[in-house]
């Protein structure tokens, strides 16, 4: 046996003795999310490749339901934040407090410290709010006054934006969406799914509460096993085939994309990518990445991070439309 596949058979035995959390985690979850299945494991991979994400969907998807069950599964501290237009950065990240009997200034911190932290309709709050709350995404760190603090770990920030009612919002720069790890976009549930949640929740006379089944050490063990999952050269190869064919399509075939993609996506999107490829792997049970690892997650790892031109907007089409040519034509190993 060549001593990749003696590594491989190792990975592979390490990995089936600690995802037994995942398998937990998806039952607890089950309880109260139904039909999110694809939700639940993008949760997971961020969580796995220490990634923020954002979620977009119309109200009423359980997008702040998910994230607020997720946290419980674990034992650790959950923050929500309610993003509103009056919102200030002080009330993310924390302020200093005059102490009268001690004539000095206290440090009060703010709900940016804690392990889940639900960013609730992110685009409703202003630019110098979200901006403070991405630089904590980014440093891990926060300043107050003179003081530094570092945010503990794991830290997993699950923002939520509705893309209905624009009107008052303030939708994020393109460089602040290319801060998050995946953008996911839920849809509604199918009919099955529906009437299985009516009969779920009206049914019930109680709520259903999600149990603590998983610790923040088993988090710390599941990143150390997906970065060890084995990346052949030719999946490498492949990532950056498909992130080129963003930046420079004509090279690739793609020449009629070249006028509906206004810029590429970031070497950010690359490492992303190369992530999420290897949590999807761990995810599955595999100790190495296949193709289909990278087309599973290369939606939510590249739709927020390309840009369309106005030709491409007039046509309707979406940075989803243009993933999907990417598919097609770059040749897979």
């Amino acid at each position: 046996m060549s001593e990749i596949n003696k590594e491989l058979q190792i990975i592979a035995e390490e990995i089936e003795k600690s995802s037994q959390f995942l398998r937990d985690i998806k039952n607890e979850l089950s309880k109260v999310l139904i039909g999110q299945e694809y939700m639940v494991d993008r949760l997971l991979i961020g969580l796995l490749s220490s990634g923020h994400i954002l979620l977009e969907g119309v109200p009423g998807l359980a997008k702040t339901l998910a994230i607020k069950s997720l946290a419980s599964c674990f034992e650790a501290k959950f923050s929500r934040i309610q993003f509103t237009p009056d919102l200030l950065p002080s009330d993310v990240i924390g302020t200093q407090i005059y102490n009268v009997q001690k004539n000095e200034f206290t440090v009060r911190k703010g709900p940016i410290f804690g392990n889940f932290i639900l960013a609730d309709e992110i685009n409703r709050a202003p630019a110098k709010v979200q901006s403070a709350l991405l630089e904590a995404m980014q440093e891990k760190q926060v300043t107050i006054g003179e003081e530094t603090f570092q945010i503990p770990e794991p830290f997993l920030v699950l923002a939520t934006q509705n893309p209905l009612e624009q009107e008052g919002t303030y939708p994020l720069p393109e460089a602040q969406l290319d801060r998050f790890f995946m953008k996911i976009v839920i849809t509604y549930p199918s009919e099955e799914d529906e009437l299985r949640i009516l009969r779920n929740y009206v049914n019930q006379l109680n709520d259903i509460n999600v149990s603590p089944v998983a610790s923040l050490s088993h988090v710390f063990e599941g990143r150390r096993l997906v970065s060890s999952i084995y990346m052949d050269e030719k999946i490498e190869k492949y990532i950056v085939d498909l992130v080129f064919a963003t930046r420079k399509p004509q090279s690739y075939g793609l020449a009629p994309l070249k006028a509906l993609i206004s810029y590429g996506v970031s070497p950010r999107a690359t490492l992303a990518l190369a992530k999420a490829a290897k949590a999807n792997a761990f995810l599955q049970g595999r100790p190495f990445v296949l193709p289909d690892d990278v087309k599973s997650v290369i939606h939510d790892v590249f739709r927020h991070r390309i840009g369309l031109t106005y030709e491409a907007e007039a046509e309707e089409l979406t940075t989803d439309y243009i993933i999907d040519k990417l598919i097609e034509t770059i040749q897979v190993p």
